[in-house]
């Protein structure tokens, strides 16, 4: 079949056929493909626009976090438990929660027999700590590299298995018919002339593996080269879930990463310039009124670094609004680790107990920050150092960026989307809900691509079904027109790509004014009905950034209108999100403007949002959470019985 070629009208597609299409070489899409193919599922073949692109590889933080169930210590723990743990981040299915922690054990020692090095002492005992949200200590971690590892190891896997890949191929749209998935079209973006330009994958299966809606926002923490396709799996029928729930903290503008951890608890002097670098000033002390409650404050960002609205009034958070505020301004803001905070003129002894016990027993009360920085942790330094800057010697300039999407697409408890045969697993997949202990993503990534590979390989064998070619031409026809409408000696993609990500960072973001999403989201709704006549594409590249700034609309328009709808609906403030409420009676430093006005959100069930494209329209309906099931423990022990211990029940 390797010759065979689709055709639509004057476009001509490249055909490959297979029982299940992966899409996205992250930590989570080569999991799905080593599992597949280890539960005998041969014919699969993994779909990726960058095999060395997304944020599994390409991100990391001071210490990224791994989160499962405890091994080690003599402290009590449980799969119940842990659900319970993951259950209480509230908006959380308890399905899922109960499978995130049933096959977190599992999932994690397959890393450890594929060598990721996750730390144990002299007995065996896989040692952890404690992470936000978290009752017991159940997170470990490799260091700031731990989801790049585990990439690199399960990559290594799958190449040893011989999985078939398709790299630099494009996913541009996902094909269904009549609730059931069906194929991909996808963009070969190395592709010299017109007629090489498409190929349609024609299968039964799609394990969506694309990571959070990442092109969404200009101020981010993902890499460059992490976008998403939400928008595709949304346009294809799947309902989407919980997408107002995000993460969103403090992280350096270039490179993209989070200043967590010692980036923060080292005590930078925090300062603003103006665009062209004039008028230097130290903002922070703008509002407070006491250097010590800035400090103190500025240090707890360290261990709480995702911003959080209840942290906001009397928290460390305010920090996260006022970098925001002078970012709003058109000023550039910089942690320095040249100079103390305000000319030195603080006592280490007068800052809160707990920044000053964590300074005073790691030896660290002296010198300037990057003095202290290098004495507790060097390897911060050596990281900055590795992409090109020296905190010796300059500024390190940050932003309030998006981190992690908690919400993303619907999906049961084995991954499947309401799409039949679509599955979505990682960031892509809604699994989490307002709070998650740190370190939960990357398990659920894990479960999630095992799950749905159990799934598929158990129930879901065969071909694509018949209905293929009508999506096939529809989709080919369309997506070929576009390109050969948009084509221009000049394009305007990228332009308006960065507008667009700008009004979303604006308005979509941590700080959410309910007048600003509605007005931003009828123009994202006019762009996408213009579409066609307004963008503009020079050659190829830019032809490739049209269809992700199509997708990135997609996902805008949908994710502003659960945002209005959230708030339409009585929503308050909650998670990482602070939604503009002028009857509020919460406002942070009077000085602030009407903006940072809010309520905080005391629901004591609340229900989960979900939202679907129809008719070209966004559907919202508002569900409870579905329950943690109940014990199930019986176990026949005759060797029928044990030899089928892989066979699935609904």
């Amino acid at each position: 079949m390797e010759n065979e070629i689709f055709r639509a009208g004057n476009y001509t597609a490249k055909v490959v056929r297979c029982n299940t299409a992966i899409v996205g070489s992250g930590a989570a899409g080569f999991n799905a493909a080593d599992r597949l193919w280890q539960l005998g599922q041969r014919d699969i073949v993994l779909v990726t626009e960058n095999r060395v692109g997304g944020t599994s590889r390409n991100t990391g933080s001071d210490k990224q976090t791994y989160y499962k169930l405890t091994l080690s210590g003599g402290d009590p723990d449980s799969v119940r438990e842990m659900a319970d743990t993951l259950f209480a981040g509230r908006c959380v299915d308890g399905d899922i929660a109960l499978c995130e922690a049933a096959l977190s054990t599992q999932c994690f020692l397959k890393l450890v027999e594929l060598g990721v090095p996750f730390p144990r002492n002299r007995y065996g005992e896989y040692i952890g700590y404690k992470t936000d949200h978290d009752p017991r200590r159940r997170a470990t971690s490799v260091g700031p590299y731990t989801s790049k590892q585990m990439t690199e190891c399960l990559e290594a896997a799958v190449q040893a298995k011989g999985v078939p890949m398709l790299d630099k191929t494009q996913v541009i749209k996902v094909l269904s018919e009549n609730g059931t998935v069906c194929g991909l079209l996808c963009l070969n973006v190395t592709a010299q002339n017109d007629a090489d330009r498409f190929t349609l994958i024609r299968c039964k299966n799609v394990v969506y593996a694309t990571g959070g809606p990442a092109g969404m926002y200009a101020d981010s923490v993902y890499p460059f080269s992490q976008y998403g396709a939400t928008g595709l799996a949304l346009e294809a029928g799947a309902r989407g879930k919980n997408l107002t729930e995000w993460q969103y903290g403090l992280a350096s503008v270039a490179p993209r990463w989070n200043v967590s951890g010692t980036y923060m608890q080292v005590l930078p002097r925090v300062y603003s310039t103006a665009a062209d670098g004039s008028d230097e000033r130290e903002f922070l002390m703008d509002f407070f009124t006491d250097a010590h409650d800035m400090l103190s404050k500025l240090f707890l960002k360290g261990y709480q670094w995702p911003f959080d609205v209840r942290k906001v009034a009397d928290g460390s958070s305010i920090i996260d609004i006022l970098v925001y505020l002078e970012t709003c301004k058109g000023r550039k803001v910089y942690l320095d680790y040249r100079k103390n905070p305000v000319d030195g003129a603080f006592d280490y002894s007068a800052l809160l107990p707990e920044a000053r016990e964590y300074l005073e027993r790691a030896g660290a009360c002296f010198g300037t920050p990057i003095e202290r920085l290098a004495h507790m942790n060097q390897p911060a330094i050596d990281f900055y150092r590795d992409k090109g800057v020296d905190l010796a010697a300059e500024p390190l300039e940050i932003a309030l960026c998006a981190q992690h999407n908690n919400g993303g697409i619907g999906i049961d408890c084995w991954w499947q989307t309401s799409v039949k045969g679509l599955f979505a697993v990682g960031e892509a997949a809604a699994s989490h809900g307002v709070y998650r202990p740190g370190g939960t993503a990357l398990n659920a990534g894990q479960v999630g691509s095992t799950r749905a590979a159990q799934y598929i390989a158990a129930r879901c064998q065969g071909d694509a079904p018949d209905n293929f070619g009508l999506a096939a031409a529809e989709a080919l026809a369309e997506m070929g027109a576009l390109a050969d409408g948009c084509k221009a000696e000049t394009g305007n993609v990228r332009a308006l790509w960065k507008q667009a990500a700008e009004g979303m960072s604006r308005c979509g973001a941590a700080i959410r004014d309910p007048a600003q999403i509605k007005a931003y989201c009828e123009a994202v709704k006019k762009q996408l009905a213009n579409f066609g006549t307004t963008v503009k594409a020079a050659d190829r590249t830019e032809l490739s950034m049209l269809y992700r700034l199509r997708d990135m609309l997609l996902s805008q328009r949908a994710y502003l209108t659960a945002m209005a709808d959230y708030t339409a609906h009585g929503g308050k403030s909650r998670g990482s999100a602070l939604h503009t409420d002028l009857t509020g009676g919460v406002k942070p430093f009077g000085q602030l403007p009407d903006t940072f006005t809010f309520a905080l959100d005391e629901t004591e069930n609340p229900l989960v949002q979900e939202l679907w494209y129809e008719d070209g329209v966004c559907r919202t309906a508002w569900r409870a959470p579905r329950p943690i099931p109940g014990m199930t423990t019986f176990l026949k022990t005759s060797g029928a019985a044990t030899a089928r211990q892989g066979t699935l029940t609904e």
